[in-house]
């Protein structure tokens, strides 16, 4: 029997440096079976993912930034042409990839479920220095048309629902949670061996975040805790694995930017404690992936995250921009190892448990088999 021909579209996929780029070069092999799929994304640089059997079709960049995000060009012809050819579209975002899709989609009468990988005027606010209140107006106006054509919405958390509601957002709701490849993701055999890879002092605790350096992660706050926690324990480290907009962060000595990184395992393996200061998130696969690695994390409660992680027993929160009470936090747990490997074992078992990746395939494969035309 012919599989449902699905095409996937992406205003990411980078070589798995963001969330939504791991979150598709995880289920795009555990969809195979089910799926003949084309993905229909950005030409950004460096290799993507190679799985056989797929078609990836690369649109060129626009030549401006939004923020620190770059976009794909309008190239409405290739998009009609792919729609035509679907049975089912698979969207990731609202910007100019899947906006084309979904309204191509919605034409020609072809099935779209999106996944909300993120608030996206949210997003849009909290990712520029001027307009922020026009821009999340603009985008809530264009996320509630564009999210109305479709037939479902994958949404990772119970108060994204709520959000999707408040904005007149009518389309139905699935709950599918994002998962860890818990086999990749895995403790440090040896922190001293984890770190000495890496070139790092084995005597420093170190204090991570993974993800792109971006204004909605607020990173200065996490930078301004560091600075007061590093005063009384100068043996500590911060470490920033991402690229992004480079003047969110101050030199340091005691600060390392990696830049681009494609396998983030290593990294996290060196650290010993994991910071989320973000002011927006659904899900924040990176916080799920630290914990996958049985690091204590703390991080804002902000869109799921509370989810998965339960106060004081698998990780903490702090609240946004709270800069004394994220220092006095790490503080706290540099001070007590034996409570930060009480929260990373916590942690592990958590995403062992409830988070992985199987799990989170299975639920999209039949969600978009139930709606396939």
């Amino acid at each position: 029997m012919e599989k449902p021909r699905l095409l996937i579209s992406t205003d990411s996929y980078l070589p798995r440096r963001d969330g939504v780029s791991r979150f598709l070069s995880e289920v795009i092999p555990r969809m195979q079976h089910a799926f003949d799929i084309t993905v229909l994304c950005p030409r950004f640089e460096g290799k993507i993912d190679d799985f056989p059997g797929i078609t990836v079709v690369r649109l060129p960049l626009l030549p401006f930034n939004f923020g620190d995000i770059k976009f794909a060009s309008f190239k409405r012809k290739i998009v009609r042409q792919l729609v035509s050819e679907a049975d089912i579209v698979f969207n990731q975002s609202i910007a100019p990839v899947g906006m084309m899709t979904i309204k191509e989609a919605s034409k020609q009468g072809v099935p779209v479920t999106s996944f909300i990988h993120s608030v996206e005027w949210e997003l849009a606010a909290k990712s520029i220095k001027y307009l922020r209140r026009a821009s999340m107006m603009i985008v809530k106006r264009m996320a509630r048309g564009l999210y109305n054509k479709c037939s479902l919405l994958m949404i990772p958390g119970d108060d994204i629902t709520v959000l999707m509601q408040n904005n007149g957002v009518q389309t139905r709701t699935s709950k599918v949670t994002l998962g860890v490849d818990v086999d990749s993701f895995v403790p440090a055999e040896s922190k001293e061996l984890a770190k000495r890879r890496l070139k790092i002092d084995p005597a420093k605790t170190v204090i991570g975040f993974c993800g792109r350096i971006a204004r909605e992660k607020s990173l200065p706050t996490l930078q301004a805790a560091f600075d007061t926690v590093h005063k009384e324990h100068p043996d500590t480290l911060l470490l920033i694995v991402g690229e992004g907009l480079r003047n969110e962060l101050r030199k340091d000595d005691n600060v390392i930017i990696t830049g681009k990184v494609d396998n983030v395992v290593p990294y996290l393996q060196a650290m010993d404690i994991f910071v989320l200061p973000s002011l927006t998130e659904t899900s924040s696969l990176s916080t799920m992936e630290a914990m996958a690695c049985a690091l204590p994390v703390i991080v804002t409660p902000v869109g799921n995250i509370p989810d998965y992680v339960s106060h004081e027993k698998n990780g903490w929160f702090f609240a946004r921009h709270d800069t004394e009470d994220l220092s006095r936090k790490i503080t706290y747990l540099i001070e007590k190892p034996e409570l930060r490997s009480k929260l990373g074992v916590a942690a592990r078992m958590t995403i062992e448990r409830f988070y992985r990746w199987e799990n989170t395939a299975d639920k999209i494969v039949k969600l978009l088999k139930d709606i396939k035309r």
